[in-house]
């Protein structure tokens, strides 16, 4: 084999009996005599037997097909290092046709499929991974459709997917519609009042000066965002967690559209200001759970998501609070 690294791939047969660390290295997969009798399920001194009579019929030539690999073993109290004989996956077809062993041929099918994705993209794709970063590409680009993107709010949302692994696996579920809430937090809920929204609005005023219309009321929709996290039903909470009550509120405060002007503005003020009373911005480590491009990025997904992806969209956005797993 070459002196560059080589790759490790780990096949596991249909049934489960055999498990093997696999080397790929210059464009074909290497086995050892141990591990081809195990594949093959026969002795060695049977594959070796194969081994012998394919290189002496001059069906295969040896030193194109074999390759020596120095192994440390421990044997006893002491580390030996042997040359151990790895056989390429020429050798591993002619054995696997001369005995005629099922596992023999699932494990070709398996072995030119791997290499093929190695030859063409250079590694094996990882096809769950591929397909979730399209998940989140499409994401942005349902969002442009119904909203055209500053080059900050894409980024943002580029950069949430990115950042949070796990929402991609989030968005790959919301697809589906099929997000279920991780683990939650059941302790006291500090809600944030009316009043204090609307001293928080009044700060707001005064650095985002440019709009007379700013942060003017159109209707009563922004008590009822504040308390509707808050309810109890039947003696239970509408909301259990802390992390739901989050989501839902800026859920409320981003689609209520309570404001002549800067609605997501005081949407995210007022969803910081709750998550601040509530420990929510700041894990256990001390480090930002909610990133300001986080905050953009479900934003925009509310605002752009449809009434009836409510309960995936807040799902998703109580997850993302939530953190990492």
């Amino acid at each position: 084999m070459s002196d560059k690294q080589v790759a490790m791939e780990l096949y596991t047969s249909s049934d489960g009996q055999i498990e093997l660390d696999v080397q790929l290295d210059d464009d074909t997969i290497w086995l050892s005599l141990n591990q081809l009798s195990q594949l093959f399920d026969r002795n060695k001194s049977v594959v070796s037997r194969h081994l012998k009579n394919i290189f002496a019929e001059g069906e295969l030539v040896r030193e194109s097909t074999v390759a020596k690999n120095a192994t440390v073993q421990i044997e006893g109290n002491r580390e030996t290092k042997r040359n151990i004989e790895y056989y390429n996956l020429d050798a591993i077809i002619s054995v696997g046709y001369r005995v005629n062993s099922k596992r023999g041929t699932e494990f070709r099918i398996w072995a030119t499929n791997t290499l093929k994705e190695h030859l063409v993209q250079g590694y094996t794709v990882n096809k769950k991974r591929l397909v979730q970063l399209q998940k989140s590409l499409k994401l942005v680009a349902d969002i442009s459709k119904r909203k055209e993107l500053s080059a900050d709010e894409a980024t943002a949302l580029l950069q949430t997917v990115s950042e949070y692994a796990f929402a991609l696996d989030l968005l790959d579920d919301y697809d589906h519609q099929r997000v279920s809430l991780g683990k939650t937090s059941k302790r006291k809920t500090k809600p944030v009042t009316y009043e204090e929204t609307i001293r928080l609005i009044n700060q707001m005023r005064i650095k985002f000066g440019d709009s007379d219309i700013f942060g003017i009321e159109k209707d009563r929709s922004l008590h009822s965002s504040l308390e509707t996290i808050m309810q109890s039903f039947g003696g239970h909470e509408l909301y259990p967690s802390v992390e739901e009550k989050a989501a839902n509120l800026l859920y409320f405060l981003v689609k209520n559209h309570s404001f002549v002007d800067g609605n997501k503005r005081i949407a995210a003020a007022v969803f910081l200001r709750f998550a601040e009373k509530n420990k929510l911005i700041y894990d256990k480590e001390g480090n930002k759970r909610i990133a300001n491009n986080a905050l953009v990025a479900m934003t925009l997904m509310i605002a752009e998501s449809r009434t009836e992806e409510k309960q995936v969209i807040t799902a998703m956005v109580t997850n993302l609070i939530i953190g990492k797993p």
